[in-house]
């Protein structure tokens, strides 16, 4: 049994995918420790793993992120990325890293288990720290490993084969570092002198490549091909690997009244915003309720949670909508999902071999948007605001060339095998049992 400390901050959509990591943790017999916001004590104890809380320095409330962070209102940008990055994440990297030494002192830790954005794993990193426990971070997000075959991470740029590509990333990953956030760069090695006495480890957005280990929870066909990928990264495969509400982290509801149209025979068409950008419809709902009301489909709308009525107006005949729907008997019956692009959810798309139109700009949507439309399984409409039009087109488009089936096929065949959460259990296992990990698990 290995003592694990899971960290993530205090936001739903970094949360959601560590509670799974928890819960399969626990399931495989160690014991685990969840540290995070005081909002997800509840769910932390469902799991089975012992709540730690944050301290209040490095807590707030990521439905209230404006009230929490007042300056950042109205910016946008690169300056409200730069503002995001040093005041929620950054910042609190101190008191995090404070929280995790005290876990340390209370009972020892095996292994630390932090998503990307825990600046305070990247600070036990930084500088002497003689018997540390391994660090392994965990990519609740797509490969944002900084590459020379590879654009900057968050800028949704596909690769470009031969020496030129290789000019280009390299140019774009130097202005990216030294002039858009080289103010944040300046301020994360502030912090890490102030907490360890030495500079930040890497480039701030690049401190995975510093963990020991790095449990990627996706499968290889839906990444970036890298000939200097570290032979630290393991392909684990997505946290999710069935059996989940339609990302809700929630019991299977009641399927309902009409559940039975989606045998009709008409081509089924699914529309979701998620869970987390979801409070304005009229960015890809409305639009594609709107732009397929007179075509031969049918549209099936969750609302990730939202009460029913939240999707006010009239709907078209064609839509049925609900608050939920089970992943597993809706989406083998599916034949296009239109989504904003959570990584979570279109992987799980990607398992039932369901080709997608995806619009999303927002958080780590931009990356998986781009891979979508880079590895074939769908169209990326390249807004996180979409109209109509370009929505039915594109529905239209991959209903009417296999190619895009095909391919979410074939990637789909590579995430039914993975492992997922097991996966990264067995690459702790392997740690605590002082064996070798082999380089790739999936």
């Amino acid at each position: 049994m290995a003592s694990v400390l899971v960290c993530s901050s205090p936001l739903i959509g970094h949360v959601t995918p560590m509670l799974a990591v928890a819960a399969g943790l626990v399931e495989r017999g160690h014991d685990v420790r969840f540290l995070t916001g005081q909002r997800f004590g509840r769910r932390v104890a469902e799991t089975g793993a012992t709540f730690v809380p944050l301290p209040p320095e490095a807590d707030f409330d990521d439905t209230k992120l404006d009230e929490a962070f007042p300056g950042r209102v109205g910016l946008k940008g690169p300056k409200g990325i730069r503002f995001d990055i040093k005041e929620i994440f950054m910042r609190p990297g101190k008191a995090q890293y404070g929280a995790i030494k005290a876990a340390f002192a209370e009972r020892p830790v095996d292994a630390v288990l932090a998503e990307s954005l825990f600046m305070g794993a990247a600070l036990l990193l930084a500088g002497a720290n003689p018997g540390r426990p391994a660090v392994i971070n965990c990519g609740i997000v797509p490969l944002s490993l900084a590459s020379r075959d590879t654009a900057p991470y968050g800028l949704g740029i596909p690769p470009m084969p031969g020496v030129a590509g290789r000019l280009r990333n390299r140019a774009l990953q130097t202005f990216t570092e030294k002039v858009v956030f080289g103010p944040v760069q300046k301020y994360a090695d502030e912090v890490a002198r102030d907490v360890t006495a030495s500079p930040f480890p890497t480039f701030f957005m690049d401190w995975p490549r510093a963990a020991d280990h790095i449990a990627q929870f996706g499968v290889r066909e839906f990444e970036y091909p890298r000939s200097d990928l570290p032979d630290t990264v393991h392909f684990v495969g997505p946290v999710s690997q069935g059996g989940s509400a339609a990302t809700s982290g929630t019991t299977a509801p009641v399927l309902p009244e009409w559940w039975a149209d989606l045998d009709a025979g008409r081509p089924v068409v699914h529309v979701t915003q998620g869970t987390v950008a979801n409070r304005d419809f009229d960015d890809l709902v409305r639009p594609a309720i709107e732009g397929l009301a007179d075509d031969d489909v049918l549209v099936v709308v969750t609302t990730g949670g939202r009460p029913l009525d939240s999707l006010s107006g009239p709907l078209p005949r064609n839509v049925r909508v609900a608050t939920y729907l089970p992943y597993d008997e809706l989406l083998p019956k599916t034949d296009v999902l239109v989504t904003n692009g959570g990584y979570g959810g279109v992987q799980f798309a990607l398992r039932h071999g369901v080709p997608l139109v995806v619009a999303g700009e927002t958080e780590d949507k931009t990356e998986v948007s781009a891979r979508v439309a880079w590895s074939g399984t769908g169209i990326n409409l390249r807004t996180s605001r979409a109209t109509p039009g370009a929505v039915a087109k594109a529905v239209r488009s991959v209903l009417s060339n296999p190619s895009y089936r095909d391919a979410s096929n074939r990637i789909g065949l590579a995430i039914r095998d993975s492992r997922g959460v097991d996966g990264l259990a067995d690459l702790l296992e392997g740690i605590s049992a002082g064996r070798a990990p082999h380089a790739d698990a999936d």
